[in-house]
């Protein structure tokens, strides 16, 4: 019956405009720390606005909100909210999934829609340069726990001879680097090896240095402003490159400069958004928030830049295997996977 398909759709609508609405809470609660506050304990509204120095009433309507939304429990009989053992670790411990920043990315992208909107008429770019600061801070704070996770642990053993190399003392251009978390766990994994983080985002670049500074990595990893297609020097054992590919106007040109800037038995490491060629196979949960964050960021910095190339945070293996061939690249495999990113090993 039609009319129970309707009724369908429209609980499927009722579940995403809630999730929506949601998102802005969720970002207060990372901002301004009430989902560590929460971990230490239950407690009812008076006593998480006595422990947080929040208002009462404020908090009142965002413990209940969370709590209908699954973000947070609720015990009737007490009248306290609190924090499962994994709503705590995926909500208030920065080295999980660190799930409420990635709201504050969100949100930062969605202050961009006017200007997505007009692009789509026109068919100009917006660049990652355009956007709001949360944007930035909130993809940082959310990546850093997957690499974290994976990157040292994971992904460099799966490299053909990489992990000795680095443990010996190596070269390493991280290209793309945002804010530097990725720089920092290799420098601090392989404290024989120098990396340098290159971005063409100046604020990125300040950030990086500040945060490198403070943890004391200031003499093994460096920052400096360039593109993928001119960052400086030559005779890098390794070049990574996380999550960035896909939003270059000129990805080819990028990799043809890292063919060049590699020594002749060097790796580039490069991760991706895990995607499949088929487009029917990434009508998914995930595959629906690469589409949604592609639309506002990936595609529209690529447009942003020259190149031609407009490659989506989607663009699936086959593509991205096309583009190390014609740069030159001899071998190319696929190393590595988890449910958001595919890890490749690329060489010369």
């Amino acid at each position: 019956m039609i009319q129970d398909k309707v009724t369908e759709f429209l609980g499927r609508f009722a579940a995403d405009l809630a999730a929506t609405e949601a998102a802005g809470s969720v970002a207060v609660g990372y901002r301004l720390g009430l989902y560590q506050a929460l971990a230490q304990g239950p407690a009812t509204p008076a006593a998480f606005a006595a422990r947080t120095g929040c208002n009462e009433r404020y908090l009142t309507e965002w413990l209940r909100g969370q709590a209908a939304g699954g973000y947070a429990s609720y015990d009737p009989a007490t009248e306290e909210f609190s924090l499962t053992e994994e709503q705590a670790f995926c909500l208030a411990d920065p080295n999980g999934p660190n799930v409420s920043a990635a709201f504050l990315a969100a949100l930062g992208m969605l202050r961009a829609e006017p200007k997505i909107s007009a692009a789509f008429r026109t068919g100009e770019g917006v660049g990652w340069h355009e956007h709001h600061e949360d944007v930035f801070v909130g993809c940082d704070a959310f990546y850093r726990p997957g690499y974290v996770a994976d990157l040292v642990p994971n992904w460099i053993p799966a490299l053909d001879g990489v992990e000795a190399k680095l443990a010996r003392g190596a070269r390493v251009a991280d290209v793309g680097c945002g804010l530097g978390s990725s720089s920092r766990l290799l420098a601090e994994a392989f404290p024989n090896s120098i990396v340098t983080g290159f971005d063409y985002h100046a604020e990125s670049i300040a950030l990086a240095r500040k945060q490198a500074a403070e943890d004391g990595l200031a003499d093994r990893v460096g920052f400096e402003v360039a593109a993928a297609q001119d960052f400086a020097g030559t005779g890098y054992d390794l070049v990574a490159m996380f999550d960035c590919l896909h939003d270059m106007g000129d990805p080819l040109g990028a990799a043809r400069h890292i063919r060049d800037a590699l020594s002749p038995d060097g790796t580039w490491l490069l991760v991706e958004p895990n995607s499949s060629d088929r487009v029917e196979e990434n009508f998914t949960t995930v595959g629906r928030l690469y589409y949604s964050g592609s639309t506002f960021l990936c595609l529209p910095n690529s447009l942003s830049q020259p190149g031609g190339y407009a490659l989506g945070a989607q663009a699936g293996e086959s593509a991205v295997r096309e583009l190390a061939t014609a740069a030159g690249f001899g071998s190319f495999r696929r190393v590595a996977e988890s449910a958001f990113n595919v890890v490749y090993e690329i060489r010369l």
